[in-house]
């Protein structure tokens, strides 16, 4: 099998500025992802593809052993543009250069580097044993329930449950069981590119892999000061790097 590991990095981050190279423990936050994908690659011999718009992150991945001749074009560089059309734009080009068609891509988020080579391992397993499922995302549990504690306005400003059961659920922890999106990591079989999908998710068709510990993106100040204290005060369970 033939996989891409792809780290898309753009630079202008409004939340937190420059932090896709903002030092964690004396390491930009880009190369935990680097690290990460390059421990995998190793493993399983697959080929590591950047996507920045950055000269300054292009730099630092210079500097870590990753380069590249691709430039993220200007209409794939603003915030309001969606993860797979980056992605699927990297994947053609690097197919072309490399004259191999991918089987998988695994996309490592810079901005959620709380991971580890176990996770990668084990939730590419469960897609590649998966006939039928396109992609396989990272998860957590999630802290607030939609069917207990999240509500929505109407068009009234009167509030009620996000998610509506049939019956009565009088406690979080008999509610379903939910999960929040971290952004880590995503699989991706190379079908998934094929069907216009425009988000990471396909109804019957997309895999979770729950993650048993600590892990978020960074998006504002808050999360990043978080991280940082995790990483550097040694309270994470596991290894990152």
């Amino acid at each position: 099998m033939t996989i891409l590991i792809t780290i898309c990095a753009r630079g202008g981050s409004k939340g937190v500025p420059g932090k896709n190279i903002k030092e964690i423990n004396g390491i930009p936050l880009i190369v935990y992802s680097i690290n990460a994908a390059k421990k995998f690659a190793k493993k399983f011999n697959s080929t590591i593809a950047l996507s920045t718009d950055d000269s300054e992150i292009l730099k630092v991945c210079e500097q870590n052993g990753i380069s590249t001749d691709y430039v993220r074009p200007t209409n794939l560089a603003g915030d309001e543009v969606g993860k797979i059309a980056v992605i699927e734009h990297l994947l053609k080009y690097q197919e072309e250069k490399d004259k191999v068609k991918y089987d998988y891509i695994l996309d490592l988020d810079v901005t959620s580097p709380l991971r580890t080579i176990e996770d990668l391992k084990s939730a590419y397993s469960e897609i590649s044993n998966n006939p039928e499922a396109l992609n396989i995302i990272s998860v957590s549990e999630c802290r607030k329930n939609p069917y207990f504690n999240l509500v929505e306005l109407n068009a009234d400003g009167f509030a009620s449950l996000s998610k509506k059961l049939t019956s009565n659920i009088y406690s979080r922890q008999k509610a379903p069981s939910v999960f929040e999106v971290n952004g880590s990591f995503y699989f991706y079989k190379r079908a998934f590119f094929n069907r216009g999908n425009t988000i990471a998710l396909e109804e019957n068709k997309t895999l979770v892999y729950k993650m048993n510990h600590e892990c978020f993106d960074v998006d504002t100040k808050e999360d990043f000061l978080y991280m940082q204290y995790l990483i550097e005060n040694k309270k994470l369970s596991f290894s990152i790097t």
